[in-house]
């Protein structure tokens, strides 16, 4: 048995031909990048590639927008009880409470139910239209909120404002796109403080200007639109934000797919297109 195993210590193993590894053919070298012309996701990851530092303007346009979107979910809270109220549609005020609930659950409601589909639409034809649309849903919804007047079109219009403004995935895919990936972890903050921003923002825009015509009698008459409409003036405010918003998306980088394999047909036949 010991002699076995100083045998086996002290076998010698052939080596390969020391000319083997000039006649093995050379490792395959990494696939070139191409871009295409009228490609904006070209343009962008070509702009990524020469651009090593932090693309600022990209997140001041992240940071701005989502604060944008997040101004109205929570600016209704301070007036919610007083809007209740001046609707009459509590028995008593017991009731307030169920109602004011229903009214600021609403807005969850509507997007619980589309965010997928916004999600889904967003990548069949790119995030820069989706978040248009959603500055573009937040000024029209959110100032027909402030002009209610009956409880069923405060919980449509709550309702509709969260369904159509779908955002909140596309921007955070956006902030994504639009950097290196050692910059990704930057950019989705960027979206998580623009969204603490705005929920705390929002509040405070809606308790100092609602009901002006009791708050600022010197500047609003009860007979004006403000006095007529109480709850008008914070979500118009809010509104001329996004409006603001909406406009500066024209300057917005896009990324995403080829502009000319957008399809207009929206929004059914985007389902059956290919990934």
């Amino acid at each position: 048995m010991a002699a076995m195993s100083d045998t086996t210590r002290n076998r010698t193993f052939p080596h390969g031909n020391d000319n083997d590894d000039a006649t093995a053919p050379p490792s395959p070298s990494p696939p070139e990048t191409v871009y295409y012309e009228g490609c904006p996701g070209c343009a962008m990851e070509r702009k990524k590639e020469n651009n090593t530092g932090t693309p600022y303007k990209e997140f001041f346009y992240v940071g701005v927008t989502t604060l944008a979107s997040a101004l109205p979910i929570s600016s209704l809270f301070p007036f919610l009880y007083f809007m209740i109220q001046d609707m009459h549609v509590a028995k008593n005020e017991q009731d307030i409470g169920v109602y004011a609930g229903l009214l600021g659950a609403s807005y969850m409601i509507g997007r619980c139910f589309a965010s997928l589909f916004w999600g889904v639409v967003a990548d069949r034809i790119g995030r820069k239209p989706i978040i248009a649309f959603s500055m573009f849903s937040v000024v029209i919804f959110n100032t027909l909120f402030g002009l209610s007047v009956k409880y069923w079109m405060a919980i449509a219009t709550r309702m509709l404002l969260g369904s159509m403004n779908g955002m909140l995935a596309p921007i955070k895919a956006y902030s994504v796109e639009v950097c290196r990936p050692e910059h990704h972890a930057l950019g989705l903050s960027v979206v998580s403080t623009g969204w603490g921003i705005g929920l705390v923002v929002g509040p405070a825009i809606g308790g100092y200007l609602a009901q002006p015509a009791k708050q600022y009698p010197n500047l609003f008459s009860e007979n004006s639109i403000f006095g007529r409409f109480p709850y008008l003036l914070p979500c118009l405010f809010i509104s001329l934000i996004a409006f603001a918003v909406l406009i500066s998306c024209i300057w917005l980088p896009v990324c995403g797919i080829p502009t000319d394999t957008i399809p207009y047909a929206f929004p059914f036949p985007l389902i059956a297109l290919p990934v």
